[in-house]
């Protein structure tokens, strides 16, 4: 994988730097796995919006991804590496030798012609092999990590993203976040093997306004140049401050934990993340 910097023929390319692709095997998605995504421009069922600087952007269509892995003891073959642009990672299109075919987050490394399996006995610590964390040997870098037996991947699944599977005891492992939190996870979940694809995601430079609002991302007012009605760091003579970050709703920002003391997971975290 690599970026490329656009040369400075106009002012919005200047400091471009876009994904090279290098990865990508085809521009076609599969019709069967394809969905319709509506937009809500950020509204409910009412029409009332309640989430704000959302709106636009360029037309897409959802991709189904497999993010249980369900198909165990059926070995897939990597028929593509394809661009997603609902998420950052890519994907990868495997045909299935029942036939079927299904999208899972690409991990990097993943090649054209490659066999994935997934299953709780007899899967090998390959990258894209998706196996129970009881099975993985330690210090074993793994992505889309699941949180309850079954529920899917819901942990380390944008681009880049890994953890580490650190030491086993009972029926609980622990594994190193991206993040840096360390977690109890019970040991039947499922994770993959392998770094999640295109990492060099972060590298990468808009250059314009214009690439954000294809994003279907809208403008962003600052609250210190709002009226009190609208912000708390709102309002006051000339340039002022706005008083101490906050959110609009009033709530402390820059440090002000949210999370719960009486959560019920809180036990399952061994080391917060870092700062």
């Amino acid at each position: 994988m690599s970026v490329r910097k656009l040369k400075p023929i106009t002012s919005a390319q200047r400091f471009r730097v876009v994904n090279g692709f290098d990865a990508i095997t085809t521009d076609k998605p599969e019709k069967s796995l394809l969905v319709p995504n509506k937009r809500s421009g950020g509204r409910n069922n009412r029409g009332k919006m309640t989430m704000r600087q959302i709106g636009g952007g360029h037309k897409r269509k959802y991709r189904i991804i497999d993010f249980k892995r369900d198909k165990a003891g059926v070995p897939g073959e990597v028929a593509s590496i394809q661009y997603d642009p609902n998420r950052t990672a890519f994907i990868a299109l495997l045909n299935y030798q029942d036939g079927e075919k299904r999208y899972i987050i690409a991990q990097n490394g993943l090649q054209v012609g490659q066999n994935v399996f997934s299953g709780r006995e007899g899967v090998a610590p390959e990258i894209g092999n998706a196996m129970p964390l009881s099975e993985i040997p330690l210090g074993t870098i793994i992505s889309c990590i699941e949180l309850r037996p079954g529920q899917g991947a819901v942990m380390a699944r944008s681009a880049g993203a890994f953890a580490q599977l650190m030491a086993r005891d009972g029926k609980f492992a622990t594994v190193k976040l991206p993040s840096g939190e360390t977690r109890l996870i019970l040991v039947e979940c499922l994770a993959t093997i392998g770094v999640i694809s295109n990492s060099d995601h972060q590298l990468t430079v808009s250059g314009k306004a214009g690439r954000s609002r294809w994003l279907g991302r809208r403008p962003r007012v600052r609250p210190v140049v709002m009226n009190p009605v609208d912000h708390p760091m709102g309002g006051g003579e000339g340039k002022s401050s706005g008083g101490h970050p906050r959110s609009r709703n009033g709530i402390p920002a820059k440090g002000f934990r949210t999370r719960s003391k009486t959560k019920a997971s809180n036990k399952y975290i061994v080391e917060r993340r870092k700062k």
